[in-house]
């Protein structure tokens, strides 16, 4: 069961698992808000046994649910996001499990298109640690005020993971390899999956004109066992 909680900074998050979990995990959404799409996610997650919450990172402007076939809507709302109020969720989601036990050493970051290049920045916060990266562009040019992809690489502060389409159109496979380089040099430790026949979204079973089965399982698979070697127990 999912529930939904405003905490004290305004940060909207949507909780779903046991508080008494091992692990915790910090979900975050694609460019279409925290859907139903995105709650099977952190129910999948919770499945595995963590504690997984979902920040509205469009509360700003209402925390809408975007239909996939509204795009110009789902951009505007990405373009509502700045560098501020993403540290200011982060950090509310991060103190949330803080304060239920789990350290950032307990905590996995995981997100999903907009959602995956948040992630390489939470990954730079301290607040994971692991993190796990699915289609997230910016990788040459920054978006909502952060640096590059590229640039933030050498800012890692804990293990990261990636998860790339080759027939991804926005974010070529050249850039997926640069990436791969920048970040190889991380004391972490970092990884990049490569699909020859994914697109972007590939992991969402909700757009079916892109989603693709085998990679969704492939990547996820990963991301759990990649968590559960990552991140110890809490205490």
């Amino acid at each position: 069961m999912t529930t939904r909680h405003v905490l004290a900074s305004g940060t909207p998050i949507q909780v779903t698992g046991e508080a008494t979990a091992p692990r915790a995990v910090i979900v975050l959404q694609e460019a279409f808000g925290v859907n139903d799409h995105i709650r099977s996610v952190t129910q999948r997650f919770a499945d595995q046994g963590y504690y997984a919450v979902a920040p509205e990172l469009f509360h700003r402007i209402g925390s809408p649910e975007i239909p996939y076939d509204q795009f110009p809507e789902a951009m505007a709302a990405v373009g509502s996001l700045t560098r501020d109020g993403l540290t200011d969720d982060l950090l509310a989601a991060s103190q949330f499990l803080a304060a239920a036990g789990y350290e950032a050493g307990s905590t996995g970051v995981v997100g999903y298109c907009m959602g995956g290049s948040v992630t390489f920045y939470a990954a730079t916060l301290g607040v994971a640690g692991a993190a796990a990266t699915f289609y997230g562009g910016g990788v040459e040019t920054g978006r909502f005020g952060l640096p590059s992809l590229l640039e933030l690489a050498g800012n890692l502060k804990c293990a990261w993971m990636g998860f790339y389409g080759d027939l991804d159109k926005g974010i070529p496979v050249e850039q997926v390899e640069a990436l791969r380089v920048a970040t190889s040099t991380s004391p972490y430790g970092t990884e990049i999956i490569r699909y020859a026949d994914a697109e972007h979204g590939f992991n969402c079973d909700g757009r079916p004109a892109v989603f693709n089965e085998a990679a969704a399982h492939d990547a996820t698979s990963r991301t759990y066992q990649y968590f559960a070697e990552k991140l110890a127990p809490r205490a």
